[in-house]
């Protein structure tokens, strides 16, 4: 006999209860049919009333149904087990959410239900979506936040939002605790804030737009830093090589003039000698010969040879001969070329070192409105044990001026005694921004400078004169104009517009960064130096005569 084909849906032999295949089914008396353990702990759950219900229909029974295995389900759900062919698994991942409902190996689930507060894979989606046919159940996209929109104090779907208290309740808080509070429906509520968040996600937008040039911007300074770097480096070979040779020209041409000095003075004296000893030679010659006639008795021989030998030869002046000829002063010559040479390297190295230390990479972080350098505002207050005489401190140590007579400040190791200069008395080594107003004549300057504790205060040398030295860094400003001095290296600055007389100063320690700032209704930059400073700096500041600086006190 031919089989009968019949089909049928898988979800026709799942249990109501677990969602999932029957394991031991039994049929009730109402014809539904359940999981043994399904049902055998629904009917436990329902024996303290002695009324049983159908978990599907509802029918009640009493007494309790006797439940026996349905051999005929049994033998179906084996068989479509082995037969039915099923959709290779999704399982979940690390940043999926699991189905709740899988036994063993969880798969990924695609939905979850804000009723039942579940999630389901495909296969028990599918499952869950026949069982509540005639209510549908409020899905929304697989999430792992199920316990997060349920109201932990009355169990139910948080649907409100309170705008007093600025949080989501369910309906039950509003009678409660939220009572009489101004709430709205979540929905109107998304909708109120809808058009903040999309303010807010298009200056997100915008920022991203502007790290993503920020990153293009470094990584192109990047290469062009190490381009300009290898440019130098083989610039300054080539120039090193090519004052190395002008040296060793030098050298052999100073050699070569003393070989050259040498060999003209041996000939000569070569020359002087070998006359001398002809001229020895000679009188020796002579000596013997009236030696000789000395002794003769022949008076006619002797008065005919007297008179030849009586007239003295030919002879060479009397030659006075230093006895240590000597080559010293040369090698002294040379070696105060050596010293003059070695202190003019020294000096412009050191001003090159200077040079090549501002030439960094800007990678700090910039901030971009005055409401953003105030959140790093630190007040500072004048040293009056700093103090040159010719200045007047105010009671609150924040303002100095100049004034002709010398004030009675006592002597202190720490003051300047002879530039007019004072240093405020808090130090900084992290994010820290403040500002100063000045004021000054035409023609007269104000220094705005940080420097290290260690400057030195006393004499008129560049020791102590901030900008001047390795240890400070100074902005001059005057009516016409700004110059930026570090290490006795001045730059002139391109006129800032608008200029005002109120400078904002920003230091990031950690980062090298050290900041002016033109601040009136907007901020323009001045002059930016990134460094490395190696010990904590602090606020210093130089008057001329008719000028004045005061420290402002700002609201972070």
């Amino acid at each position: 006999m031919a089989e009968t084909n019949i089909s049928v849906a898988p979800y026709q032999f799942c249990c109501p209860v677990c969602l999932d295949l029957l394991k031991d089914p039994v049929t009730i008396p109402c014809g539904h049919s359940y999981c043994m353990n399904c049902i055998t702990d629904c009917f436990n759950e329902d024996h303290n009333t002695g009324i049983y219900k159908c978990p599907q229909c509802r029918q009640t029974f009493n007494p309790r149904p006797a439940l026996c295995k349905n051999v005929m389900f049994a033998e179906m759900v084996e068989k479509l087990k082995k037969t039915r062919i099923q959709e290779t698994p999704c399982y979940a991942g690390a940043a999926d959410v699991d189905c709740d409902v899988c036994t063993g190996r969880k798969q990924k689930a695609v939905k979850s239900c804000l009723v039942c507060l579940n999630s389901y894979c495909q296969n028990h989606l599918e499952q869950h979506e026949n069982l509540f046919k005639t209510k549908r159940h409020n899905l929304t996209d697989a999430t792992g936040r199920l316990q997060q929109m349920i109201c932990p104090r009355h169990d139910k779907m948080l649907e409100i939002y309170c705008r007093t208290d600025q949080k989501c309740i369910c309906i039950l808080c509003m009678v409660d605790e939220h009572k009489n509070h101004d709430s709205v429906s979540a929905a109107a509520a998304r909708t109120e804030k809808q058009i903040h968040f999309e303010e807010t996600q298009i200056k997100l937008q915008k920022r991203i737009l502007q790290k993503e040039k920020d990153v293009q911007d470094l990584s192109e300074a990047v290469m062009f830093h190490k381009h300009s770097a290898q440019t130098a480096v083989e610039d300054c070979e080539l120039i090193f090589t090519e004052l190395i040779s002008s040296i060793e020209r030098r050298r052999s041409e100073v050699t070569q003039l003393i070989r050259d000095q040498e060999k003209a003075a041996v000939s000569r004296a070569e020359d002087l000698l070998e006359q001398l000893e002809q001229e020895i030679d000679d009188l020796r010659r002579r000596n013997a010969e009236m030696q000789q006639l000395s002794h003769t008795d022949d008076h006619i021989h002797f008065l005919q040879s007297f008179q030849s030998l009586s007239v003295p030869p030919g002879s060479t002046d009397n030659i006075n001969v230093t006895s240590h000829l000597s080559y010293d002063h040369v090698v002294k010559s040379v070696s105060q070329l050596r010293d003059k040479l070695e202190q003019f390297c020294t000096e412009e190295t050191e001003k090159i070192s200077a040079i090549v230390k501002t030439t960094q990479i800007n990678f700090a972080p910039e901030n971009e409105t005055r409401k953003e350098f105030l959140q790093y505002y630190r007040p500072f207050t004048l040293d009056p044990n700093t103090v040159h005489k010719h200045f007047n401190l105010s009671k609150e140590n924040t303002k100095a001026s100049y004034t002709k007579a010398v004030q009675p400040y006592p002597d202190h190791p720490d003051r300047f005694d002879y530039w007019w200069q004072v240093l405020c008395s808090e130090s900084l080594d992290g994010r820290c921004y403040w500002e100063v107003e000045w004021s000054a004549n035409e023609g007269a300057c104000v220094g705005i400078a940080v420097t290290y504790k260690n400057i030195c205060r006393k004499g008129q040398h560049n020791k102590c004169l901030t900008g001047r030295n390795e240890l400070s860094w100074k902005l001059s400003c005057s009516s016409s104009r700004y110059r930026f001095w570090h290490n006795n290296i001045k730059t002139e600055l391109p006129e800032v517009f608008p200029n005002s007389r109120r400078i904002g100063v920003y230091v990031d320690h950690k980062a090298g960064i050290l900041s002016f700032y033109s601040v009136s209704d907007t901020m323009s930059l001045i002059h930016r130096v990134q460094t490395t400073f190696t010990q904590p700096l602090y606020p210093v500041f130089g008057l001329d005569k008719n000028t004045a600086v005061k420290l402002c006190l700002l609201k972070a």
